[in-house]
């Protein structure tokens, strides 16, 4: 199985890099291939400008780390993305792939005769699983704030393209856990990775 990683964190010694790090383990474990679409490394640029939206309306991409991304998705069986939530949202990056990858011609294109339904493009893909660190509480994150990243991404995006198998592993508090709860998560993500159930 070829899965793709598309990751977002600018900083090497981040608890982000840890959880990748252990992602890579558990797929390698289980022998799949992983191809690490790193956003900061790739210098992306997630500002949608005007020539970008009239692509959108033409449902042609010019952005050239786009078509190489839409190529690499092709290619992918499944999908793991993994960003923290800074101001309770995914960084900018994140954001940008999102509206200039997930994008009509590439990612789904509408059904005939409507305006509105979608039609997913990405068929080989099978699930995916979305992996955010943040140091909100998860009651405070979900009654509070209202959940953003479950309704805009899990469903506003990932639910819309008829994606069934979707999974988020939301670790909160990172910050003010102990070192050992941290060590926990990584170990238990590398061993969730290395399961075949994960797929299914």
């Amino acid at each position: 199985m070829n899965v793709v990683i598309v990751f977002n964190h600018p900083y090497e010694g981040s608890y982000c890099n840890a959880v990748l790090d252990s992602v890579i383990r558990g797929l390698q474990q289980a022998k799949h291939d992983t191809d690490i679409i790193h956003l900061d490394k790739d210098r992306f640029n997630p500002v949608m400008t005007a020539r970008d939206l009239k692509a959108f309306r033409d449902k042609q991409p010019i952005d050239q780390k786009v078509i190489e991304y839409k190529i690499r998705l092709e290619r992918a069986d499944y999908l793991v993305f993994i960003f923290p939530i800074w101001w309770e949202l995914m960084p900018a990056m994140m954001k940008g792939f999102i509206d200039k990858v997930i994008f009509p011609g590439i990612a789904y294109d509408y059904a005939e005769g409507s305006n509105t339904r979608m039609k997913p493009l990405l068929t080989n893909i099978k699930g995916i699983t979305v992996i955010t660190t943040m140091n909100t509480p998860r009651i405070l994150y979900r009654i509070v704030f209202g959940n953003p990243i479950q309704k805009a991404l899990m469903i506003g995006t990932f639910w819309k393209l008829g994606y069934k198998n979707r999974k988020w592993i939301s670790l909160n508090m990172v910050k003010q856990v102990s070192v050992e709860k941290r060590k926990s998560w990584l170990i238990k993500i590398e061993k969730t990775f290395a399961k075949e159930e994960l797929f299914r």
